[in-house]
């Protein structure tokens, strides 16, 4: 009994030298005295070991609890800036979250799969009729001319007409003339249709959005990774207890002082890693036995393309959205000013041909300027038709349904993947801290060194009354 209280870990005993067969072997599993000895330091402490399964859950559901939250906050970093370098979460003392610190790197990546795999943008904007574009805006033209010719006449060359004529003419002569209006916004439509490409960036559309409001990334992951995420957290509680029965075995067999500790490392590494693998592996559908096994994530295809395509059509590719990028993009500007100022030209110079005025160059430049800075003022008669007719949401809808399942993973799992080491030895640390806790309960030196602390305060409390 003694021998076997000296050593780590006895799992075997000695025969007895006096018996006839000599020294001989028992079987690996058959000793006794360990099972005594294990049984007798549970009675002594029960409450103390059957602790540590409950504190092992708690320690594995905080430590995935804390990963999710590692994942989206802070927005900004947290800490002593001391070092940190730019997209790395981890600084030397602080963290920002990953999906803020790294919304550039993931949008890019996000945008890529939109763009080859998911939307093909010239036969989406194919879809607007030039006619319903024309009527729809049609009747804001005269107040965008009108506006204009207010700002601009005090300026102009023609001061010397009267101004009720040049003042009519963006009313009264488009009124009239309602069919070059029309004609002027069917070709301005046909033409952004076939220079689409030159026209929007949409990676700088969607990039330039993330940016600005680092939390809209993290709200599109949420949207469509919410189970997944809830999984990871609430998971840990299982995993967390079935290892602490295992870590609570270990700790009556084991005389090591650590065994506590190095079990609550190994419940946070293990926690994390195993939760992270149940969400994407295996990628396809594997059958093992009477079973057929699938990532979580992933047999989820078309819930999450349900809900990522909501989010996408309704919050980042909006008509509104995407005029905001053709009309402010630094790299795509130009080429629509160009284009509007031709059209706009052609039609103004129809306009004033009509009443035997014709306008020179400068006048037209400084009207094709105006137009172009007044003309999100106009835009928003269209945005419902625009919205409606690409109808983005059902097509990105269907396509990511139809995506293979190596490709679907991609959508959720890069997010992990940036820091899922980090996120892992965060888990394991934590883990450790906890097992010192229950180390501390079960050898007793936590209860005594808290009795000391209480005693501490209450003789303090006493002084202070007598004096």
């Amino acid at each position: 009994s003694s021998d076997c209280r000296r050593s780590n870990f006895c799992l075997t005993t000695k025969a007895d030298d006096s018996s006839d067969d000599g020294a001989k072997k028992k079987h690996p599993f058959q000793c006794p005295e360990c099972i005594k000895s294990a049984i007798n330091k549970f009675k002594s402490r029960p409450s103390a070991y059957l602790l540590i399964p409950c504190v092992a859950a708690f320690v594995g559901w905080f430590t995935n609890y804390l990963a999710v939250q590692m994942i989206f906050y802070p927005i900004q970093f947290r800490g002593i800036p001391l070092w940190h370098r730019p997209e790395v979460p981890l600084g030397l003392i602080g963290w920002q979250g990953i999906v803020p610190c790294k919304t550039k790197f993931m949008s890019q990546t996000m945008v890529d799969m939109v763009t080859t795999q998911l939307l093909n943008i010239e036969q989406v904007f194919r879809r607007l009729d030039p006619h319903m574009v024309a009527d729809t805006l049609g009747p804001e033209v005269p107040k965008l001319m009108e506006s204009i010719g207010n700002d601009i006449l005090p300026l102009s060359r023609v001061s010397k007409l009267p101004r009720a004529l040049f003042l009519a003419l963006p009313g009264r002569a488009i009124s009239s003339m309602a069919k070059t209006n029309h004609r002027f916004l069917h070709d301005l439509c046909v033409s952004m249709q076939d220079n689409i490409c030159s026209l929007l960036n949409v990676n700088n559309c969607v990039i330039d959005q993330m940016m600005q409001d680092r939390t809209l990334l993290g709200k599109l992951f949420r949207k469509c990774g919410q189970k997944e995420f809830d999984f990871l957290t609430n998971s840990g509680i299982w995993f967390g207890f079935l290892l602490g029965i295992i870590q609570m075995v270990v700790a009556l067999f084991w005389e090591n002082p650590w065994a506590l500790s190095i079990g609550g490392t190994i419940v946070g590494l293990a926690t994390n890693w195993l939760a992270l693998k149940w969400i994407f592996e295996p990628v396809n559908p594997t059958k093992f036995g009477p079973f057929l096994l699938q990532g979580q994530f992933l047999r989820r295809q078309k819930e999450v393309a349900s809900e990522f395509s909501a989010f996408f059509a309704n919050n980042v590719l909006t008509s509104e959205k995407l005029w905001g990028s053709i009309l402010n993009d630094p790299s795509t500007k130009p080429s629509f000013d160009l284009l509007f100022t031709k059209r706009l030209q052609k039609f103004v110079y129809v306009l004033a041909g009509g009443v035997g005025v014709l306008p020179g160059r400068g006048l037209l430049n400084s009207v094709a300027s105006q137009a172009v800075k007044k003309l999100p003022n106009h835009l928003h008669v269209l945005h419902s038709y625009v919205d409606k007719t690409l109808g983005l949401q059902g097509t990105l809808r269907t396509q990511m349904e139809r995506m293979s399942s190596a490709k679907f993973e991609r959508v959720l799992h890069p997010i992990f993947e940036e820091d899922e080491l980090t996120l892992i030895l965060a888990g394991g640390f934590l883990g450790f801290l906890a097992g010192l806790i229950q180390q501390g309960i079960e050898t007793g030196y936590l209860w005594e060194w808290t009795s000391k602390r209480v005693e501490w305060i209450r003789n303090v409390a006493r002084r202070k009354k007598t004096s």
